[in-house]
Parts: C-alpha cells; sequence; structure tokens
C-alpha cells in the first residue's frame, strides 16, 4: 500500500495508559487516536484526538467509535469480540487484532488449548468448574496455580492451591468463575517476548526478563540474563505462536525459563504488553509505534536495541485510595539516562500501575568486544531503576 500524510484516523478501544502512549505514538505518524472508554476524562483523552465515552462493550458506543475512524483496534481484552465482529462488516472498517484471535485469547483454557493443539510447548492444566476438579488437579499435578479463564491480570483472578485444605478458600477468592488449573512450574525465570505481525511481515523485540513480586510486573531487564541458546529458543518459540494468531498488531508472548532451558508459554496478549514498555526510548521503534503501524498495515520499524535498558513501574504505595500526586520526580528527572512516563490517573490505590521510568546504560555494554558484559550493564540498571522508583512516593 501507499501512505500519505496526513494519515487515518486510528479508533482504539480503551483508553488507558495503553492507550495514551499508543495515542503519543501514533501523533508523529500523522495517524489521530479516538478512544472509547467509560471514565470521565481518562487517561489517554488528554493526548487523543478525542474519547466516546462508554463501556467497552455497548453496541452503541463501539458504533458511534467505528463511524469516525478508519481503522479499530483495542487495548484491553474487556472488548467484545463478537460486537467488533459486527461493527468491522457494518461500517466496512478494519479490526486488528482479529475478534477470533481476541476471542482465543479472552478464555484462558480456549487459550492453552489452542497453543497445545499446535504443539507449542506449555504447563499441564485442568479444567476447573467445581471443587472436585480442583481437587482433581492438586492431587495429580501437587501444587497449581488457580485462574479464572477471563478477567484476570496483575494478579487478579489468580491464586496459588499447595494442598486440599486450601481448594474451597481459593474458589471462592476468583468468586466460583469458570477456571483453570495449571501445574506450577519451577521456572528459572520468566521472560517475554514483544512480537509484531504486519500486513507481510513478522517482527520480535529483543528477549525481556522480568521480574514479579505479589503477581505484579516490577521490573524489566533487556537483555535477558540468560544464555544466547535460550534466548534463541524463546524467539523461536515466541513466532510459533504468532502464527497461530490472526491479524496484524503487537502481541505479548510472556514466557517461562524452566531449568533444562526448555521455554513454555505462560500467556498471551493481544496489545502492546506492560513488558514491553521499555521500547520506548530502549528500542528503535516502540512497541506503540508498531502497533499502530501493523495495525494500519504500514510497513514495521526496526526492533533492534539500542542498549541496555530497564523498565520499572510506578505502583502506588499508599493503604487506601487517595487522589494522585506524585512526590520526589525531581530527582529522577535529573538524573542521566532515565525517563519518567506518567499515566494521567487521578486517583492513586495500592499497587495499582501509575507510571513507569526507563533506564537506558550504555551502548558498548551491547558490543561484546569485552569491554563491558551486558549482564552486568543490566544489573546495574536495574539497582538504579529500582533506586529511582524507591524515591518516588504518594505517601503523604
Amino acid at each position: 500500500m501507499t501512505v500519505t500524510l496526513p494519515g487515518p484516523t486510528l479508533g482504539v478501544v480503551g483508553g488507558g495508559q495503553l492507550g495514551r502512549m499508543l495515542a503519543e505514538a501514533a501523533a508523529p505518524l500523522g495517524v489521530e487516536v479516538v478512544v472509547l472508554d467509560p471514565t470521565p476524562d481518562c487517561p489517554a483523552a488528554t493526548v487523543a484526538r478525542d474519547q466516546v465515552e462508554g463501556d467497552f462493550d455497548d453496541p452503541q458506543s463501539v458504533r458511534d467509535l467505528a463511524a469516525r475512524v478508519d481503522a479499530l483496534t483495542f487495548e484491553i481484552e474487556l472488548a467484545d469480540p463478537d460486537l467488533l465482529e459486527e461493527v468491522q462488516d457494518e461500517y466496512d472498517v478494519p479490526v486488528h487484532p482479529s475478534p477470533d484471535t481476541l476471542r482465543t485469547i479472552q478464555d484462558k483454557l480456549v487459550q492453552k488449548r489452542t497453543l497445545g493443539d499446535a504443539d507449542i510447548s506449555i504447563p499441564e492444566f485442568h479444567r476447573v468448574d467445581d471443587a472436585d476438579d480442583l481437587r482433581a488437579a492438586v492431587e495429580e499435578f501437587g501444587s497449581v496455580m488457580l485462574k479464572a479463564r477471563t478477567g484476570g491480570y496483575d494478579g487478579r483472578g489468580n491464586v496459588p492451591v499447595t494442598s486440599l485444605d486450601e481448594v474451597e478458600e481459593a474458589l471462592e477468592y476468583i468468586g466460583h468463575a469458570p477456571a483453570m488449573a495449571e501445574r506450577f512450574v519451577d521456572f528459572v525465570r520468566e521472560v517475554s517476548v514483544i512480537g509484531v505481525k504486519g500486513r507481510d511481515e513478522v517482527r520480535a523485540f529483543p528477549l525481556g526478563e522480568n521480574v514479579h513480586e505479589e503477581e505484579i510486573l516490577r521490573e524489566t531487564v533487556v537483555p535477558a540474563r540468560t544464555s544466547d541458546a535460550v534466548t534463541e529458543r524463546a524467539r523461536d518459540v515466541a513466532h510459533d505462536v504468532l502464527e497461530q494468531l490472526d491479524g496484524r498488531g503487537v502481541y505479548g508472548i510472556e514466557l517461562f525459563e524452566a531449568p533444562d532451558g526448555e521455554i513454555l508459554v505462560n500467556e498471551i496478549a493481544p496489545r502492546p504488553h506492560n513488558s514491553g514498555h521499555w521500547t520506548i526510548e530502549g528500542a528503535l521503534t516502540s512497541q506503540f509505534e508498531q502497533h499502530a503501524r501493523a495495525v494500519l498495515g504500514w510497513p514495521l520499524g526496526a526492533t533492534d536495541l539500542r542498549a541496555p535498558t530497564v523498565s520499572a513501574n510506578v505502583l502506588g504505595d499508599v493503604e487506601s485510595a487517595q487522589p494522585a500526586e506524585l512526590h520526589g520526580v525531581d530527582g529522577v528527572l535529573a538524573a542521566d539516562g532515565v525517563s519518567l512516563h506518567w499515566y494521567g490517573k487521578r486517583e492513586v490505590r495500592p499497587l495499582r500501575k501509575m507510571g513507569h521510568i526507563t533506564a537506558v546504560g550504555d551502548p558498548d555494554g551491547l558490543a561484546g568486544d569485552g569491554s563491558v558484559d551486558p549482564s552486568t550493564a543490566v544489573d546495574d540498571l536495574l539497582e538504579s531503576a529500582r533506586d529511582h522508583v524507591d524515591s518516588l512516593t504518594f505517601d503523604r
């Protein structure tokens, strides 16, 4: 296709931090963004062209959005794939990734079965409809992670079950929702690949290593502190996953590195992902620009790493909800090689993602000439990023 500017208008179901950063990345391309979100003056509203205020699955709101744009995408899995399929036909507006891909990924059980049927390595799992199903899984696997099939994120909807005595409490925790039980994986580290499917090309960003605490992503370290063989294997698995998914766009592919070097797929996100935020400063093209390019069918950008990079989430450090006011910003802004991203949320809650920082190191750390060891470079960056995040507080 031939690209001309000004570009088309992109509609996004969801106006949270991902929609905000997508709008920021689309603007230099000459692409205007209109978001749909139920929150008045949502985080993306200050940078997007406009906001349609309404629920993600409200038929009239989605139609209002479709009528105003040239292409549709989503930044949240709560979008309704059936409704997106309808407006795609009614308004002749392409939707990417495809509604069918969203339908598959929304349900963790369907997602896992799809991967298993394609002979992609995944943890063993069982469907859980009631307490007997969960007991059977615990008896077979010993310890499991119980996951609600839909709606869970940042650890919500997930609960470990290590004995039969915990079965009833675990089911109560997830509201007795339809679920699956996954065998605990004794992994060395969690890694992720941000993959991109374009019109006729597929690309992947360098492997990132993810550090979690309380089931919430805290930092992503790039390059991942693992072997070349594991890195190559992870990229191969990610490409296998992308072959099973229909539609253009960015996909966040979370993986486990097992002690024997085997790579198991944990979960997939059909959108830009928290573990790819480092790409804004750390890669030649950010995941958000790539998503806009891909959805519109434009040529993809380069995914090369500029330098060792660490991103670290800024989380709510309060005990209860309160108006958001971040303190300690001056010190972060004064630090060389450190960038701050504010998500524009007006209320801070315990462990709520409010922003992130990115620390970019010396490009010589990637040179491989012996002057700087990459693992040492990212270790130092990780320590620095943690110090900067610790200096920020919402606590009054």
